[in-house]
């Protein structure tokens, strides 16, 4: 019989099983039934998801042969064998074994040559996708004649690759285009965003959706349809692809392009540059950009630190951020209804699908709680990705008291109150008495150091810090921070949690600011020196965005809000020292009560009063508030040019994170790279600042901070670790093994 895990194939008759020599049966097995309709499954063993391999070519070669071998053959149905996942990817560990974009190129031309026998194959082939259908899994699927998918919410479709560095490189950048419009495969391809399979209908790049149990039988119905007349592509894309549509969309295209990559992505341009090839002189000529442009973005520096950021996130996702096994966790507590505790509340219930159980002083803050995930899951539903049955069933995984009952069955409270010491510190001592003998308190502070918020604790090793950043269901990061007394089953646990609720998680030390804002201050305080010296507030904001940042320093205080941002600076001054001081002029912004966009007061004008939460954008339109000017007795004229402004604030942040390293706050570089694209937006394409230190040179960090010393004071004289590498002409990190990076097992 044919195995197709977690389908029903409705009394399917008894197949033949086709014996392929050179196959290695376990990932590609074909099945011959009566009806004269070939299935092939794939199914990687010892993986959870299907990948590609280049060693796999010569397999779907083999199979094919066999296939097409059989004379009575009528149609093909690809499926998987993994009850999850379609195909997620191509192994992006190929590309490490690549010593050129020679190398890389043919890689690609391998891939193109494979699928191109798909797309020839004499017979209907279709492929029936259920789960992960991502990168080289989805060019799979479009070399195919039909595809068909499940409606599960599972399956997605998309091309990552420039998420990566990199563009589609088996044929995606060509097949895609002709099959759903060239508009609409543009925005696939240079956002890597993924479609559901509704979406994935309605724009032609699937032939049908269908309930999952049924996916086999419809895909066997579909090949059994012989050759059907291709799907005619809407006026609208049609329109597109004529001389004058087709260069004014272009044009448009790579505009806007620029205007988000700044030139910092090459991926963006040459995935437009390679599908205008394929469609201005044909197929032949596209395959054939898109290879040497596969091989050369391989090659790039952008490339390899996105992919390292990549092979870093998933690295961690298999550690438990300690040597003990988490708890099981069925039931989570969060203290405080505002925008912190509405946020963690939505992705506890929305994405770990776990009850959450909110506490607030009133009933007002329960209700803003639950607003806040009800408009959440509303856009879902306006947008057709969620059905408004899966709201209303996701809503009922949060319920809310002005008390503490049914707190005794919750396994870990996030409490996320104002930071107040005295008032974190009672929040402990009722969760001790009202909750569970085995319940964690983990305290969303920013600032608070753990060891005090634990300090008259009954049970000082179920206290841990668990920091997300604002707004919670945009912003991938959240810091563990355990105190000395904390157990290793606890931030095992809490780092669970995390996961379950779609975050990254690092681990970092119990000191003053922890790791990303300690990282933040001095960069927020260096930008503020800049402003101080009459550099004008957008000339410092532009500098930073230039060089990578989502947003500008003066725009992510006023986001953030001024006080928030500031509150953590004396704390900072007292335990580490005064380079974290703010300049002491910058207190008037503050007594004059700018608090930023949450009160329409800040560096910026601010027509309307929103409170909407921090979020990554860059506001062209806003106009700088010129009475901050006045406040803080300075004249603005550019002067210092956009390259100084970004070293002196980017080397004060690279030689904080040294330090970081060099005290234990963070574990590893990876940790603190991951810690900073993550959580302050740090460069992605320069991978995080301990790999932008490697970039330069270590020696050429300590170079520039000792002449910056020279020119602005004592506060950018280099950490000892710098120093100490420099001398040694030493690395964050050491050239990589390929068993290392190998064991990874990244897909695109």
């Amino acid at each position: 019989m044919n195995q197709v895990n977690g389908l029903n194939t409705r009394d399917e008759p008894k197949v033949v099983n086709v014996e392929a020599a050179a196959v290695t049966p376990s990932v590609f097995s074909l099945s011959l039934r009566p009806d004269n309709i070939g299935v092939i499954t794939i199914d990687v063993v010892g993986d959870k998801v299907n990948t590609l391999k280049a060693e796999f070519a010569a397999q779907i070669a083999e199979i094919l042969q066999q296939a097409q071998a059989l004379p009575q053959l009528q149609g093909l149905v690809v499926i998987s064998g993994k009850p999850d996942s379609f195909i997620a990817g191509a192994d992006i560990t190929m590309i490490a074994a690549c010593r050129s974009a020679q190398d890389a190129r043919k890689l690609a031309q391998k891939g193109q040559s494979i699928l191109a026998q798909i797309a020839a194959f004499p017979v209907p082939v279709v492929a029936a996708i259920h789960g992960a259908c991502l990168g080289g899994g989805l060019e799979l699927a479009l070399a195919c004649h039909s595809r068909i998918c499940s409606l599960d919410d599972k399956t997605v479709l998309g091309l990552p690759e420039v998420q990566l560095g990199l563009l589609p490189g088996s044929g995606g950048t060509q097949r895609l285009p002709r099959l759903v419009g060239v508009s609409k495969a543009l925005d696939m391809i240079l956002t890597g965003r993924q479609v559901r399979a509704r979406q994935a209908l309605k724009m032609g790049l699937v032939d049908d959706a269908v309930p999952r149990d049924i996916l086999l039988e419809v895909a066997i119905e579909r090949a059994k349809a012989g050759w059907l007349d291709k799907p005619v592509l809407p006026w609208q894309e049609r329109l597109l692809s004529g001389p004058l549509g087709k260069a004014l969309l272009f044009s448009l295209v790579r505009k806007k392009t620029l205007a988000k990559t700044k030139g910092h992505y090459p991926a963006a341009e040459r995935i437009i540059d390679v599908v205008r090839k394929g469609l201005d002189h044909g197929s032949a000529s596209g395959y054939e950009a898109e290879a040497t442009a596969f091989g050369e973005l391989a090659m790039t520096p952008q490339s390899a630190a996105l992919r390292s950021l990549f092979f870093a996130t998933t690295s961690l996702k298999k550690e438990t951020g300690g040597d003990a096994q988490p708890r099981v966790i069925h039931r989570v507590g969060v203290l405080g209804g505002g925008l912190m505790g509405g946020g963690i509340a939505n992705v506890t219930a929305t994405r770990a699908e776990l009850p959450v159980r909110i506490k607030d002083i009133n009933p007002q803050g329960i209700n803003q709680a639950l607003k806040y995930t009800w408009d959440a899951l509303g856009k879902r539903v306006r947008s057709k990705r969620m059905r408004p049955a899966e709201r209303q069933r996701q809503m009922m995984l949060i319920s809310g008291s002005t008390d503490y009952h049914g707190f005794d069955t919750i396994d870990i409270v996030v409490e996320a109150v104002f930071e107040d010491l005295s008032l974190k510190q009672q929040m402990v001592a009722d969760i001790e008495r009202f909750g569970a003998a085995h319940t964690i308190f983990a305290s969303n502070t920013s600032s608070l150091p753990i060891s005090q918020i634990a300090a008259q604790a009954q049970r000082p090793e179920q206290v841990i810090g668990l920091h997300y950043f604002s707004p919670v269901d945009k912003m991938p990061l959240v810091e563990v921070i355990p105190h000395v007394k904390t157990s290793e089953e606890t931030i095992a646990t809490t780092v669970a949690l995390a996961r379950k609720q779609g975050k990254t998680a690092i681990v970092v030390a119990d000191r003053a600011g922890f790791y990303v804002n300690r990282i933040l201050t001095p960069y927020i305080n260096e930008a503020a020196r800049c402003l101080l010296d009459g550099e004008p507030i957008e000339s410092i904001d532009s500098a930073l965005v230039d060089f990578g940042f989502p947003v500008g320093p003066i725009t992510l205080l006023d986001e953030v809000g001024i006080d928030v941002g500031t509150k953590i600076m004396p704390i900072l001054v007292e335990q580490l020292g005064p380079r974290f001081a703010a300049p002491p002029s910058f207190d008037v912004i503050l007594q004059d009560g700018r608090k930023g966009r949450k009160n329409g007061r800040g560096f910026y004008l601010y027509p309307a009063k929103k409170s909407s939460g921090f979020k990554w954008r860059r506001n062209t339109a806003k106009q700088v508030d010129p009475s901050v000017y006045v406040l803080l007795g300075v004249t603005p004229k550019a002067h210092l040019g956009a390259a100084v402004i970004a070293q002196r604030c980017t080397m004060m942040m690279l030689n904080e994170a040294a330090r970081c390293l060099d005290e234990s706050i963070i574990r590893n570089a990876r940790d603190g790279d991951i810690g900073a694209v993550f959580g302050i937006g740090f460069p992605p394409f320069l991978g995080g600042p301990f790999r932008y230190m490697d970039s330069l040179g270590v020696d050429t960090v300590v170079k520039t901070l000792k002449l910056l010393a020279q020119q602005y004071g004592d506060r950018f004289e280099p950490c000892p670790l710098l120093v100490t590498m420099a001398e040694h002409q030493q690395r964050f990190y050491p050239e990589e093994s390929s068993d290392n990076t190998a064991s990874v097992n990244p897909v695109v």
